[in-house]
């Protein structure tokens, strides 16, 4: 085999399985849909306020839900089918980008009204974020988990390099309303991959039955495996003050590089190219360990760092790739230990825990990023989250953070039987 065919075979390995590549297909164009309107959601409460605290709260709005509903959101979803909760979940998605498209097509869009479509959004992702993920696992065999989930982390990337853009593009010759109602028409790709799947294809795991106390059960067992735990302090640390960069992002272009939200669009998306790099050199890697995870957080913070000091676009640009490459790396090796170690009739509720902490903590950092941005610049806010990240990163690196720092690989506990036929 030739060492082109054999870096595609062992990259690209997990589409060999049909409902993965159905999956795959769906979510790429769901998702630029996605970027579409987060991005164009930024860019109209900064036209509409030209504050850094209103998208601090704007962010909060977004996520604030799965801060709140996390736990209960993975219950359901290691109680439910996760692909028919998928279906009802994306579809509610669907309905909101068209009623955000609604307001924007107004002489006047009402900031209140955004808000509370935001904050219902959270709703949305809180329940489909760990439903996703734990799907994922249902898609491919055990052997092949890890590649599933770093090429899912590579799709996210991807989308996250076209929507921006994308957005940038539309939002300029369009305007807000139409660009929102192209992220509505995008959910059919979804919706349509979802419905095509072979359920007797699925590994599926044991569906959890009702009992008392699953919620902390779900938090017990997280708190007591440490390849769970570890990755969740790191998360939480980074998630807060680091990934929450993408807030203070827009001020920075516009007020420290004298860009517009065309050049934030097209920074935005060269950090995006560095994060799907560093998606597909994870996804080349068949074991994982916790500090990997820190050392890909130390990257991450020493490039946020150097991101500040750039004096203009272009010595920006460069390191915002090295900034996409060490934040998909810390967020990829993170999430695909969690998603190996957790037991499967567990998965659901540890994977929502990990969404908690990592996107629930965005409702924290957001406000206090934006508020240090409105106080001191946008320079500083991208200082602090540079220094969380070091400092997490060395935890993870450290014997201090309790256990030996070892290889993930799969245990009997991570395996699932193929739905019968």
């Amino acid at each position: 085999m030739s060492p082109i065919r054999r870096f595609t075979h062992d990259t690209f390995r997990s589409l060999r399985h049909r409902n993965f590549r159905l999956f795959f297909g769906g979510q790429l164009v769901s998702q630029v849909g996605n970027w579409l309107t987060l991005v164009t959601q930024v860019l109209l409460v900064l036209r509409i306020t030209d504050s850094a605290l209103a998208l601090g709260l704007l962010a909060a709005a977004q996520f604030g839900p799965v801060l709140l509903l996390g736990p209960f959101a993975g219950l359901v979803a290691d109680r439910s089918d996760k692909r028919r909760l998928l279906l009802i979940v994306q579809s509610l998605a669907m309905l909101q980008s068209f009623a955000l498209a609604a307001l924007a097509f107004l002489p006047e869009p009402p900031l209140a009204g955004i808000f509370a479509i935001a904050v219902l959004g959270g709703v949305t992702v809180a329940f489909d974020n760990p439903a996703r993920r734990a799907f994922v696992v249902e898609m491919v065999p055990p052997a092949e988990i890890n590649n599933a989930v770093s090429l899912n982390s590579a799709l996210m990337t991807s989308s996250r390099v076209i929507g921006p853009a994308l957005a940038g593009l539309l939002v300029s010759t369009v305007g807000f309303g139409w660009t929102f109602v192209a992220d509505g028409v995008s959910y059919v790709a979804v919706l349509a991959a979802l419905l095509a799947m072979r359920s007797t294809e699925l590994h599926r795991g044991p569906v959890t039955p009702r009992a008392k106390g699953q919620v902390r059960e779900g938090l017990r067992y997280a708190r007591r495996t440490p390849d769970v735990w570890a990755p969740l302090v790191m998360m939480a640390v980074v998630g807060t003050l680091a990934f929450n960069f993408q807030t203070v992002l827009p001020l920075f272009v516009t007020r420290d590089l004298g860009g517009d939200e065309t050049v934030f669009t097209i920074l935005f998306s060269v950090v995006s190219v560095g994060s799907l790099v560093g998606a597909l050199a994870v996804a080349r890697r068949t074991t994982m360990d916790v500090r990997g995870v820190g050392v890909s957080a130390v990257v991450f913070g020493v490039s946020m760092g150097l991101l500040a000091l750039a004096p203009n676009l272009a010595v920006a640009m460069p390191i915002g790739v090295l900034v996409g490459f060490g934040s998909i790396g810390f967020l990829t090796a993170s999430t695909a230990i969690v998603q190996l170690r957790a037991d499967a009739a567990m998965r659901g509720r540890v994977l929502a825990l990990q969404a908690m902490v990592f996107l629930g903590s965005t409702p924290i950092g957001g406000p206090i990023l934006g508020w240090i941005t409105q106080q001191l610049g946008a320079r500083w806010g991208i200082v602090v989250g540079a220094v969380a990240a070091v400092g997490a990163g060395l935890w993870g690196m450290s014997p201090a953070r309790g256990g030996t720092p070892r290889d993930v690989g799969l245990t009997a506990s991570d395996t699932a039987e193929p739905a019968p036929a």
